[in-house]
């Protein structure tokens, strides 16, 4: 008899380790991964690779959760170069960069914050604002204002074949971003950056990138939409 009882016991350890290992884990900070299923496309197309691996391929890549979470959100990603073609910014700049998007609302309301790659490395903490529209015909690329940042420290200058983390992390109008646990950039968004509202994401401009994105937990019962088209584009 109590030899069957130890057996049960070690199968029932057995059992819960086995479910442990197949949960997804998360990361040190508590952020959960992302996969592609869980992103809605807005512009350019992002392909799935294994263990949920992000790849973008293409000069335009604009994305968000199909999912509320808390404002934070992680990529571990590794940059191999510029994309074939090039597609300039609506301001005519050719630029190279890849960053995270905050409270994304729609195409003319969310925050930025964005690691430019050429024509000069540096992070750039960015609030579009348009009260009142919602879509690219109606605001195209205006109401951008950057953020100037109360402290942080330079990033470091991004080559192919490097790999690196980017992190965000809002709370109210209090922005921190991270790169590799460095604090790069911490500020106040100001006023502007609460008056909407939506969920966290991704872009990147004439960047070749692999990407692991991770973010909180889902909100129940509170969901976006997935919006995607010539409109949606930022």
């Amino acid at each position: 008899m109590q030899d069957r009882k130890r057996l049960w016991t070690w199968a029932l350890l057995f059992l819960g380790a086995l479910s442990l290992s197949a949960a997804p884990m998360p990361s040190r900070t508590g952020l959960m991964p992302v996969s592609r299923a869980n992103l809605c496309v807005t512009e350019g197309t992002i392909d799935e690779l294994p263990g949920e691996r992000l790849s973008v391929n293409v000069p335009k890549m604009r994305a968000y959760l199909n999912a509320f979470t808390p404002q934070s959100v992680e990529a571990h990603f590794t940059y191999l170069g510029a994309t074939e073609s090039e597609t300039r910014l609506g301001s005519g700049e050719l630029r190279r960069q890849f960053g995270i998007k905050l409270r994304a609302q729609d195409a003319c309301n969310l925050v930025y914050a964005m690691w430019r790659i050429e024509p000069e490395s540096k992070l750039v903490v960015s609030v579009k604002s348009n009260p009142g529209q919602h879509n690219s015909a109606e605001c195209e690329n205006r109401g951008y204002r950057n953020i100037k940042a109360r402290g942080g420290t330079p990033v470091p200058a991004l080559r192919p074949g490097d790999t690196h983390d980017l992190r965000a992390e809002m709370n109210g109008a209090d922005l921190e971003v991270f790169a590799d646990e460095s604090l790069v950039w911490e500020g106040s968004l100001g006023p502007d950056a609460l008056a909407f509202d939506g969920p966290v994401g991704i872009r990147s401009d004439n960047a070749r990138l692999q990407i692991e994105l991770r973010a909180g937990k889902a909100q129940p019962g509170r969901t976006p939409g997935c919006r995607s088209g010539p409109e949606e584009s930022e």
